[in-house]
Order: structure tokens, then C-alpha cells, then sequence
């Protein structure tokens, strides 16, 4: 078995992880990045893509917003729509020129990638039976097997950052973790269409059949959702019905419909809410999907993740400049108050822009008088406002 040192041995080459490389990097601090997935996967897989000011801010702040901000593209607001109506929230003049950008989370992996191999970054993917050893300890270490050779990465710390079905989560003896979850009893289809956005900003749709989301991942291309079966059989969903129902749920009074096209993807994503408190235990320390997951209503399961490694790097940077302890045995608690926060909003949004089975009519029109409350008074479309584009990391 080939040894390898490291300072940080960081599992999973998401955004979380390559994150956290690159700002070690920054600090001097040496890592090594493990991945199961082909790099091919990384960079190709279709995700959320709405990036908050604090998100965007760090990526320019660390040499990551070339390609940003010459592809992303910035909303300085969102359209809340019910009763076939639009009502457009400002984010600039609510939050003092905030705003967000729409740019793919497989560009930031992209971006990532790049500026790590071009920093002569340790990335090896395609990794195999990857396990953790020793972090209840002071020498933790990860085991792979790379290239049909078996390796032993030795470090002083351990990143979990490889996701939601990752091993390093469950690798944390039984009784350490407790766990908080809500299962949604709906989904979103989702599809990529090969046509032009028909809004310059994201609309998200309340309708008696059901949420829609419109939204878009570049000028040529638009994201759209549905509220769906978590289950759905895609089958029972030829492309004809999918652009019927969502013109039924976008159809508004002013005459405002997405623009169609053919459709390029589809799929259904369940909705879920996830935390795992603490977010570390020993020399390991969670990060990203792997400590908690959120619905995408809210636009921040990235954000979080990044939110999570910029704690993280800080953290390991007063450990390897002067021993310091103090921050990374906090690590956990100041994820957390983010983490807890974020799951309010995204629970908020979730709950009162979609159609709920066991709702009444009394339920409906409450519903619709928070959101008539929410689009006419300037202290709630604060809230949101404040929320969307990111509270301080």
C-alpha cells in the first residue's frame, strides 16, 4: 500500500470540497482531494444554479469569477405569482444593491477543477472503496484504491464533504449523530428546454394544481418545474402534457407564458429537509449535503456548502499558523445557526408556494393572503429579499 501525507485529506469533489481545497490553498495549507465519480461527472451533472452575493463576492474575492462574470447572469429580483397575477420583488432596493447571479453549479465545479490543477492541486477521481480510519484520534487517514493500486492517504484532518449518500457521515460511531428530517409528500418534474428565457428573472408560480417554477441556466436555455408525485413515472409524462400543464399553472392576466421548446432533459427530484448535529466528531469534520440537505425552493443548498467550507478554512488556518483550537471546536455551532436559518426560509418558501393534499379551504385562502401580504407589504418582501440573497457568511 502506497502512503501518502497530507494536512487535509478532503473526501468528495463537489462544490464543498473543491471549495475548501482551494481556499487551503490560499492559506498554504496542503490537501489532497478524493473523489468516486469520473471528473466528466463533476463537471457535467445539472444542478441548482442560483448563487448568492456572498457566494459570487467569494469567488471574485478568490480568483474564481473570470468565467462568472462573463456567463452568469444577475437578478436584482424574483416574481412571486398567484391568482394569475406577477408581483415582482426588488432585491437591490430591498437589501441595499444586493442581488443574486444564475450560473450553473456544474460551472463553479468546472471552475473549481480548473483553478486547482492550474495551482497544481492533488484531484484524483474515480476513486474506489474509499473508508476513513482513526479520526476519533490525531491520526486519521483515508483508504482508496486508485488506478488498481491501494493507497493510504495519511492527515491531520478529514473533510467530509462527499454528499448526502457519502461514507463518512455513517462512518461516525452510532449514538455520536443525532439526525432532523422532514420528507415532503411532493416533488418537482423538472425540464431543460432549448429555448430562449421569456423573463429576465425567476418566477415562481402558486396555482390551485400545483407550484412552477421558471427559471433559466443560460439566454438559450430555460429550467422549468413542476409540483409533482416524489414517485412520478416520467413515462406518464410525454413532452405535449408536461408544456400543457405548465402553461396552465404560468397562465397569467397580462398574458405572460414561457417561451416553448424542445425538451433536452427530464427528471424528478424529491423534496427533503436534513440536518445532522454535531457537523463533526474527533479530526472529522461534515460539510455540504453531507451535514445537511435542503428543498430547492429557497435556492441554498450550494450556498450553504460554501457558507460551511469558508468556516471550515478559517478554521484550519488558525490551527496550522498557531495551534489554535478554539474555531474548529466551534466549527459545528457556527454552520448550525446558518444551517437552522436557511432551513426556516426554505421550509417557508416550500410551504407556502405549493399545494398541500390535506389543506381545506380555510388553509387555501390563508395561503393566499400570506402571499397577497407578502407582495404588498415592504417589511415582508424585506424578509425574503434578505433571506434570497444570503444572510452574512
Amino acid at each position: 500500500m502506497t502512503r501518502i501525507e497530507t494536512q487535509v485529506a478532503i473526501v468528495g469533489a463537489g462544490p464543498a470540497g473543491l471549495m475548501l481545497s482551494h481556499l487551503l490553498h490560499l492559506e498554504g495549507i496542503h490537501s489532497v482531494v478524493l473523489e468516486i465519480r469520473s471528473r466528466d461527472y463533476c463537471e457535467t451533472r445539472q444542478r441548482a444554479g442560483v448563487l448568492e452575493q456572498g457566494t459570487v463576492d467569494l469567488l471574485r474575492r478568490t480568483g474564481l469569477g473570470r468565467r462568472l462574470d462573463r456567463e452568469g447572469l444577475t437578478h436584482h429580483g424574483i416574481e412571486i405569482g398567484f391568482n394569475r397575477s406577477r408581483h415582482r420583488i426588488a432585491f437591490d432596493r430591498l437589501t441595499g444593491g444586493k442581488c443574486v447571479t444564475v450560473y450553473g453549479q456544474h460551472e463553479v465545479v468546472k471552475d473549481l477543477i480548473a483553478q486547482r490543477l492550474s495551482d497544481g492541486g492533488d484531484l484524483r477521481f474515480d476513486c474506489s472503496d474509499v473508508s476513513i480510519h482513526g479520526f476519533e484520534g490525531t491520526h486519521p487517514e483515508v483508504r482508496i484504491q486508485y488506478g488498481s493500486q491501494d493507497f493510504e492517504i495519511a492527515a491531520e484532518f478529514i473533510a467530509g464533504c462527499d454528499g448526502f449518500h457519502g461514507i463518512c457521515r455513517p462512518s461516525v460511531p452510532g449514538g455520536v449523530l443525532e439526525c432532523f428530517e422532514r420528507v415532503y409528500p411532493f416533488g418537482w418534474l423538472g425540464i431543460l428546454a432549448d429555448a430562449a428565457p421569456s423573463s429576465e428573472e425567476l418566477v415562481y408560480m402558486h396555482h390551485d394544481r400545483g407550484f412552477a417554477l421558471f427559471s433559466m441556466r443560460s439566454p438559450k436555455l430555460t429550467r422549468l418545474y413542476l409540483q409533482s408525485k416524489p414517485d412520478e413515472d416520467l413515462a406518464e409524462w410525454p413532452d405535449d402534457r408536461i408544456w400543457e400543464e405548465l402553461l396552465r399553472r404560468f397562465q397569467c392576466t397580462d398574458g405572460w407564458l414561457p417561451r416553448q421548446g424542445p425538451i433536452l432533459q427530464k427528471g424528478v427530484t424529491g423534496m427533503r429537509s436534513f440536518v445532522v448535529e454535531p457537523m463533526q466528531y474527533g479530526r472529522l469534520f461534515l460539510a455540504g449535503d453531507a451535514a445537511h440537505i435542503v428543498p430547492p425552493t429557497g435556492a441554498k443548498g450550494m450556498n450553504l456548502a460554501v457558507a460551511d467550507v469558508v468556516v471550515l478554512a478559517n478554521a484550519l488556518g488558525a490551527f496550522f499558523r498557531d495551534g489554535a483550537t478554539e474555531a474548529l471546536n466551534g466549527y459545528s455551532a457556527v454552520c448550525l445557526r446558518r444551517v437552522w436559518k436557511a432551513q426556516r426560509f426554505s421550509w417557508w418558501m416550500t410551504s407556502l408556494l405549493h399545494r398541500h393534499e390535506g389543506y381545506n379551504e380555510f388553509d387555501r385562502r390563508r395561503q393566499l393572503a400570506e402571499l397577497d401580504y407578502l407582495t404588498s407589504s415592504e417589511a415582508a418582501a424585506r424578509s425574503l429579499a434578505e433571506n434570497y440573497v444570503g444572510l452574512p457568511m
